[in-house]
């Protein structure tokens, strides 16, 4: 049986991945901060050892990668690395031993699109605090760092348990009740503010099938679902779940951030203006990726999950 250390393992990629590697015949060790279960109480996680551990204080103490390496990990899946300092600290503890490591990216990687799809090979134009970030650590981890890594960057992740990005690119929940009820939502950029969502569990299954794919070391490789989508084509969707059209108001930037408020106006800038695409052909021919999902099914599974919480006031 191989060994894999998991990394954030109570998050939204690793409440699906845990229990799919433990029905795979792993051996897993569970790695978080211990602030809450995992979003999904599956029974494979009764023959999980978890261990809570603070990365960010044991990062700054210099103490992390050892804890990592005195596991004797096969191999490692980091869900929540977001700095080259903090990813050097890891690969210089496991140079000793060699595990493979899965880096967990995003597709902000990516700047603002200049063509689209994007592919693995275009040039980092990453921006912000977060896509900078994210940047630097795949550049490090990529070089020849003695460790075999492998690099998957996703989308937008959804899922049951909590908010997800909606049509209007932000978090507000009241764009699910608009669109449930008929009432006008208004969208900036005509609409056409490009998403691109994937199901936290279809990236549990690129990281799965990352374990055994040996031609993927040295690689990055976007999983996100089938297509992406408009931010009027996810209206449309959405709106079709309560049997009805959307009503649509495409307003300028200014009266959007009026309607939206500079909170949610902040974030929807933030994702239509990179209107990212992510082609995921190598996905699909190295690691055999196949998501389960589309953009819509993740969402509605989201939605579903947050409207019989009380977190969004619509009825299915």
């Amino acid at each position: 049986m191989r060994r894999v250390v998991v990394i954030g393992a109570t998050g939204h990629i690793g409440s699906y991945l845990v229990p799919r590697l433990v029905r795979a015949g792993y051996e897993v060790i569970a790695l978080s901060r211990g602030e809450r279960a995992p979003y999904h109480d599956e029974p494979e996680w009764q023959s999980v050892q978890r261990l809570t551990v603070d990365r960010d204080a044991e990062d700054a103490a210099g103490t992390f990668g050892a804890r990592v390496a005195q596991l004797e990990p096969d191999a490692v899946v980091d869900l929540i690395c977001f700095t080259p300092e903090s990813a050097r600290q890891l690969v210089d503890a496991l140079r000793p031993t060699r595990p493979l490591l899965l880096h967990c990216g995003t597709i902000w990687v990516h700047g603002r699109a200049a063509g689209v799809p994007v592919t693995e090979d275009e040039p980092r134009t990453g921006y912000g605090e977060y896509g900078a970030g994210k940047v630097a650590a795949e550049a490090l981890l990529l070089q020849d760092t003695g460790v075999p890594t492998v690099v998957l960057h996703p989308g937008h992740i959804s899922g049951p348990g909590w908010p997800v990005i909606n049509p209007a690119g932000n978090l507000d929940p009241d764009v699910w009740r608009r669109l449930a009820t008929g009432e006008p939502l208004a969208l900036p950029a005509l609409g056409l503010g490009v998403l691109h969502h994937v199901h936290a569990d279809d990236v549990a299954q690129a990281f799965e099938k990352a374990l055994t794919r040996p031609d993927a070391v040295g690689s990055s490789f976007h999983v996100v679902a089938e297509r992406a989508m408009t931010s009027r084509g996810l209206a449309a969707g959405a709106a079709a779940w309560f049997g009805r059209e959307p009503v649509l108001e495409l307003v300028e930037w200014a009266e959007f951030e009026k309607q939206a408020g500079p909170e949610h106006a902040g974030v929807t800038r933030d994702h239509i203006e990179r209107s990212i695409t992510a082609d995921i052909t190598r996905a699909r021919t190295v690691l055999g990726y196949a998501p389960k999902y589309s953009a819509l099914d993740a969402l509605r599974e989201s939605v579903t999950w947050l409207a019989a919480n009380g977190h969004v006031d619509v009825k299915f």
